[in-house]
């Protein structure tokens, strides 16, 4: 067992090696791979560059590359809130998404959008500054703890989880609802920026939005890291975890204010993302053959990232100068494993251990 899954792991981080390598390597550009290689370290341009090795420089430095970091952390931030709301809730159809918490998130950052104005996503997050970036981030947090507060307290009176993932799609769209009427009564370059922003992206995040949400993301994947132990309790049942001494309210809390954290800053800076996060756990845990946290977290994290970084490849369309919307791509790469858990699993109450 502890030989698969140290192949399984190597096998993770050589796809997330190949995937970023992509990321750099693949545009609307073709670049020369040895370019691409003297660019990181440093290094002048070489025979053949002639001279172009200039604006080749600015593409690999100031766009594919962070925009490459941005896929890596977005992606196993998201997975690694799937499979935290998946065994907090004991549904495994349960993500940010789908229980509305990235609705949230993104009334959120709607109100700051339509109240700010700007021409593009990008504009809005170049324009407002570190200060702006940390309240665009606070609102978008602030959102998805709004629509986390509403799940818990229906939480506590439904005893079906079924009936709770009803809900959270219902808050999803009451919200969508919310942000709708908003934007009827918005101008329309503001409304422009936040359908933009719907699409999905990570080419938003530029170096000098970076240390906001690197930090931010950063803080929320090593929360997740440390909760494998509490995880694994709460998958065996709350009458267990209570059992071992655990305070169950508190650990759902710290579980759920992550979540927040992390779903609020990748939504806040990159748009709502779809699929990821209820899609990732699940092939982790078909990859690895275990339901042990302390295994899959780690996993997640790294199948997440290169998910990500994968969809980013196929919707920047190398070789073209046409971009496809980042939801439509991991819509593509979610829904067959959606479909695949609900054909698999006759009652969706099961737990996951299989």
């Amino acid at each position: 067992m502890m030989e698969r899954t140290g192949r399984a792991f190597v096998l993770l981080s050589c796809a997330l090696v190949a995937a970023f390598a992509l990321d750099l390597l693949l545009g609307a550009v073709a670049i020369p791979p040895g370019t691409i290689a003297r660019i990181l370290l440093g290094m002048g341009p070489g025979q053949g560059d002639g001279g172009d090795y200039r604006a080749w420089q600015t593409i690999v430095l100031l766009i594919r590359l962070p925009k490459a970091v941005t896929a890596l952390l977005a992606g196993g931030a998201l997975g690694l809130c799937g499979l935290s709301m998946q065994t907090l809730f004991r549904n495994p159809l349960a993500d940010p998404f789908v229980l509305g918490i990235s609705s949230g998130a993104s009334l959120g950052v709607a109100l700051v959008v339509l109240a700010v104005g700007a021409s593009s996503g990008a504009a809005l997050l170049a324009g407002l500054g570190v200060t702006g970036q940390l309240a665009i981030v606070v609102a978008a947090g602030a959102g998805a703890v709004g629509v986390l507060l509403l799940v818990l307290l229906y939480a506590q009176r439904v005893p079906s989880v079924m009936t709770l993932l009803v809900l959270g799609l219902f808050f999803g769209y009451a919200v969508s609802a919310v942000v709708s009427i908003l934007l009827e009564w918005s101008a329309a370059d503001r409304v422009q920026a936040y359908i933009a922003w719907t699409f999905g992206s990570f080419q938003t995040v530029t170096w000098q939005q970076m240390p906001v949400f690197g930090i931010a993301v950063a803080a929320g994947i090593a929360g997740s890291q440390l909760s494998g132990k509490q995880l694994n309790a709460l998958l065996l049942g709350e009458g267990y975890a209570k059992s071992m001494g655990m305070r169950v309210g508190a650990v759902r809390t710290l579980l759920l204010a992550n979540t927040a954290l992390l779903a609020g800053t990748v939504t806040a800076f990159c748009g709502p993302i779809a699929f990821v996060g209820v899609a990732i756990p699940h092939l982790a845990r078909s990859l690895l053959s275990t339901s042990n946290h302390r295994t899959l977290l780690p996993a997640v994290a790294l199948l997440g990232a290169t998910t990500t970084l994968t969809a980013d490849v196929v919707s920047q369309l190398p070789g073209s100068a046409n971009v496809l919307p980042l939801n439509a791509v991991t819509a593509l790469i979610g829904v067959p494993v959606v479909v695949w858990v609900i054909m698999r699993r006759r009652n969706l109450k099961e737990t996951f251990a299989g």
